[in-house]
């Protein structure tokens, strides 16, 4: 009898839902829901990094996504026999006591606040100081050395400590906080008691200082400290986390009624989507799997062995099964990665945007596919004469912080900067300076893990950058001098997420053979181009010393073995 299952993949700017036949993981029909408040960015506030999503967008995505695989795939629905969901990380959601997001609620469908604070979101930085600075001064254990020894402005404790301070009405109102990934599992299964619901590992180990060697979460003495609503919130979490291979319950009969399933679907603990992306293309030990879009997660897995009990410094967190069961899963990631790219196809596009629209010239007809022309083709044309400039010649020197450092050494307060321009720097250059900052920052986190004693023996891309543009890979693989293989699958993160709801489902017995089974394959692989290497080396100086310049904190580097 074939068996079928769903992995549901919750991005920045929409929700995927794919149905994978377990057997080979052949996708058999999948479908795509834009956030619609999203889109038009209802909540947020760019100029203070404040990036808040409604809960309906992602109900509603869920709703009709499912629905359509199902309706679509022309499957038994008692074949369907599981689903796992994934989603952005650390993206907290506050909820009521019977688990009703609060944006949900009277009084609170407009808040902000009352939003989930997505992942993206920089609203808590003074936060996120105050947490490092008492994790390092307060007497006790330092709750960060798991999470790379830096708390940041994007994880979960800091976020909630923000909304506690500047927003009394959404703290009385929250009685508990839920993980995206998190809530849409709860929103699902049929068992609704919070304190017993199973929460994810990955979102607790790597974003809310969750380890075993303390109990859990850290404690209401040193929450407490930090404000008194987050030690009476500690009460109101959880003790226990589990991995993604588990089941937390059953579809409820409302859903299963709303989607087209049947109750006998079982529900697997949540996750986030680089965890699962790793998982989908098919991670192995001391591999690197680089998930390239908007930002960068990179995931890597270590044996218990190798690990020990050394901690890896300035990372996203080294968390036991928070990517396979049974091994370490360690994070890495840049704040920016397409997203700078994009910014500066945004600064180029706005005369475009803004003159246009009073020319006489033109009809408004001819605007609008003039506009539209312009933006599909302006990264094409720079990348291809981007390609054309030297490495001899000069080009700027770009840092890639522009939305803060998430690796190495979390840092989002910091800028980014451009130097060496000249009257000669045009917008390819300056394209080119940008292309090689994305690539060095990557860099910078490869070296970091060697550092540590972490082996990379092999790199893997996946997302959408990844998969469109063979000259970042080119130069990515150029700069790390390391061949990088390419995920042929557009989904990797649905896949994964479809690959651990099989072994919840009990079709596999682990999540190795799964992925072995059901994982991507490879469709190109980068190699470096030796007579390149030594140049980008020169231009990786030049980084460094500008962002030593840029972040005076950065220690004084040894430049010479990149010489």
């Amino acid at each position: 009898m074939k068996n079928y299952v769903i992995g549901l993949d919750y991005g920045t700017d929409s929700v995927r839902a794919m149905l994978i036949d377990t057997e080979n993981g052949q996708e058999l029909a999948s479908n795509v829901c834009q956030y619609k408040r999203w889109a038009t960015k209802e909540y947020c506030n760019a100029s203070t990094n404040q990036f808040r999503q409604h809960p309906l967008d992602h109900i509603e995505g869920l709703e009709a996504t499912i629905k359509y695989v199902v309706q679509n795939s022309n499957i038994d629905p008692s074949l369907i026999r599981s689903i796992c969901i994934d989603t952005t990380g650390s993206s907290p959601v506050p909820v009521t006591k019977d688990g009703i997001p609060l944006a949900l609620t009277e009084g609170f469908e407009h808040n902000p606040n009352a939003m989930m604070v997505l992942w993206k979101d920089h609203t808590s930085i003074n936060e996120a100081n105050e947490i490092n600075e008492l994790a390092e001064n307060w007497g006790g254990e330092n709750f960060t050395k798991y999470v790379g020894g830096i708390y940041s402005s994007e994880w979960f404790w800091a976020k909630i400590l923000h909304i506690a301070k500047v927003d009394t009405a959404v703290k009385d109102a929250a009685y508990t906080w839920m993980e995206h990934c998190d809530l849409m599992t709860y929103l699902l299964i049929d068992n609704k008691d919070l304190k017993t619901f199973k929460r994810s590992r990955c979102a607790a180990g790597h974003k809310a200082m969750w380890h075993e060697d303390w109990n859990g979460l850290p404690p209401e003495e040193f929450l407490g400290q930090l404000h008194p609503y987050l030690a009476a919130l500690r009460g109101r979490l959880y003790d226990e986390t589990y991995t993604s291979d588990v089941i937390a319950g059953n579809l409820s009969q409302e859903w299963a009624t709303r989607l087209g399933l049947t109750t006998d679907t079982v529900i697997a603990v949540g996750t986030f989507d680089a965890h699962s992306g790793a998982v989908g293309a098919k991670i192995e030990e001391n591999t690197l799997v680089r998930v390239m879009g908007t930002s960068t997660c990179d995931i890597i897995i270590d044996s218990k062995e190798s690990i020990g009990t050394k901690t890896v410094r300035g990372i996203c967190g080294q968390v036991d099964g928070s990517v396979i069961p049974g091994f370490i899963g360690l994070e890495a990631g840049q704040s920016a990665f397409g997203d700078l790219l994009a910014w500066y196809k945004e600064l180029l596009l706005w005369p475009t945007e803004h003159l246009l629209a009073t020319s006489t010239l033109l009809t408004e007809e001819q605007k609008k596919q003039l506009k539209a022309e312009m933006s599909d083709n302006l990264i094409v044309q720079l990348t291809a004469e981007a390609e054309k400039i030297p490495l001899s010649e000069s080009v700027p020197i770009a840092l890639d912080w522009i939305n803060g450092r998430r690796t190495p050494d979390a840092n989002q307060e910091i800028k980014s900067a451009i130097s060496n321009l000249s009257l000669g720097t045009k917008a390819p250059h300056l394209f080119k300076s940008l292309v090689n900052a994305i690539c060095f920052g990557s860099k910078k986190i490869v070296d970091r893990f060697e550092e540590e004693g972490v082996k990379i023996n092999s790199v893997i891309g996946i997302g959408g950058v990844a998969r469109k543009s063979p000259y970042i890979m080119q130069t990515l693989a150029n700069v790390l001098n390391k061949p990088i293989k390419i995920a042929a699958s557009d989904q990797t993160p649905a896949l994964g997420a479809a690959i651990y709801a099989a072994v919840a489902a009990g079709i596999y017995p682990n999540v190795i053979e799964a992925s072995q089974k059901m994982g991507s394959d490879f469709d190109g692989e980068y190699f470096p181009q030796l007579d390149k290497v030594a140049a980008y080396n020169k231009l990786l100086l030049a980084y460094e010393q500008l962002s030593s310049f840029a972040d005076p904190s950065i220690k004084k580097l040894h430049h010479e073995q990149y010489v």
